[in-house]
């Protein structure tokens, strides 16, 4: 019999191609979003890729609704093995064009919404003694960009409390897991979802990946959860390692480039919907998908993904080589 995962926000984006992922795998799947629409989709995707599904319309800002679905799923599928968090809403503007309920609002689902979801799953998995947490974050969890201050800050408070989790969790000695998957630019449709005030278009910064490479580090961080996080994409790594090394320097270059890279040449759609208060596919009856409008421009694989999953094969490869160096020095000496 399969596991029985959680994921939030998985209506569209990356929480959707999750959900499929692990129906791939053969698990149940509880699906939480608010938009039925996308819901209906997600559930349909998981039947036909051979796992069960259950669609459970839910506001993860809302501990009590969170609870009651985990209750459900529980009672539906069976006791929760793997809970991935997901779901988030944000705005596009510059600060001072944010105001001050739209940032509470953005913090209440894209950072307690995490907190909601991992406290109804700990609930169930400390007393069994097993389970693991997957929340999904990005590199600006490290590094804040322009225009985007409400999605960073919620992201940057998400690892604080990832942090602060881990150390618990260990301090336990509980077999209860939680790890972290740091994510790049992603193909997703939230950029014409996304409340925004830009005059143009917003897209996500190249390079851009599919979200099936998304859902593909996640469904093996939820294998391999003794790892504190995970990073996704060449562009993470950089920009974590720069960020660390040279912070100012990437404070100029992102005033230099972040608003022209996050648009398109495209004026926004005046009709455009924002899913911070309601979902998005509710206010245009239809599915948005997995998909954003980036298929042209986006990377299906990655090396450092790759490389990041084998690091025991690469390290050994790499001892290899050193000690037929070595050999191949001292015969030559000889």
């Amino acid at each position: 019999m399969g596991r029985v995962v959680v994921v939030t926000g998985a209506s569209g984006g990356i929480g959707r191609a999750v959900a499929r992922r692990f129906a791939s795998q053969g698990a149940s799947v509880g699906l939480l979003a608010r938009g039925e629409e996308g819901l209906d989709g997600a559930r349909d995707d998981v039947e036909r890729a051979g796992g069960r599904a259950l669609p459970v319309p839910t506001d993860v800002s809302d501990h009590e609704r969170v609870d009651e679905a985990a209750d459900r799923i529980e009672r539906e599928l069976g006791p929760i093995d793997v809970w991935v968090n997901v779901a988030f809403s944000s705005v596009f503007a510059p600060i001072t064009e944010i105001h001050p309920d739209e940032f509470r609002r953005t913090m209440e689902v894209t950072y307690l919404g995490y907190v909601y979801g991992t406290q109804a799953a700990l609930r169930r998995m400390l007393p069994r003694d097993r389970g693991v947490i997957v929340h999904v974050g990005s590199a600006l969890a490290y590094r804040g960009i322009p225009l985007q201050a409400a999605y960073c800050a919620a992201k940057h408070a998400i690892q604080g409390f990832h942090d602060s989790l881990r150390c618990e969790l260990l301090h336990q000695g509980t077999n209860v897991k939680a790890t972290m998957v740091q994510m790049p630019a992603v193909n997703t449709p939230q950029f014409d979802w996304v409340l925004t005030r830009l005059p143009r278009k917003a897209q996500p910064v190249p390079p851009i990946y599919q979200p099936e490479l998304a859902a593909h580090a996640v469904a093996f961080a939820a294998d391999h959860p003794e790892r504190r996080e995970y990073w996704v994409g060449e562009s993470t790594a950089a920009t974590l390692i720069a960020n660390k090394f040279a912070a100012g320097l990437l404070d100029r270059y992102l005033a230099r480039t972040g608003y022209q890279s996050q648009q398109t040449k495209e004026p926004v759609d005046p009709d455009q919907p924002a899913n911070l208060w309601r979902p998005a596919d509710g206010s245009r009856g239809h599915d948005f998908g997995a998909h954003g409008r980036f298929d042209d421009r986006s990377h299906v694989r990655s090396p450092q993904v790759w490389a990041s999953q084998h690091e025991r094969q690469l390290l050994m490869g790499a001892g290899a080589a050193a000690l037929g160096g070595l050999l191949w020095l001292w015969r030559r000496g000889r």
